[in-house]
């Protein structure tokens, strides 16, 4: 079972905005400061790829922007 990350130290280590954050790795606005604030919890699947950005943020970017290309 994967611990709840705390995504603001997560974000801040990284010297990210919210916005910032949310846009990097594909969550939205919103669900970022719900995470922040204790409104709700990351669901599994979310706390376990904040773990890895926590560990490989520079992978995870990657993999998004890449994911966000379209397939000719």
């Amino acid at each position: 079972m994967v611990s709840d990350p705390d995504v603001r130290a997560i974000r801040t280590a990284l010297g990210m905005s919210q916005q910032e954050f949310a846009a990097a790795f594909g969550f939205t606005l919103g669900t970022v400061r719900d995470w922040e604030q204790t409104r709700r919890r990351p669901e599994m699947a979310a706390r376990t790829l904040l773990t890895v950005i926590a560990a490989q943020p520079d992978l995870v970017r990657n993999v998004v922007r890449a994911s966000m290309v379209p397939i000719a």
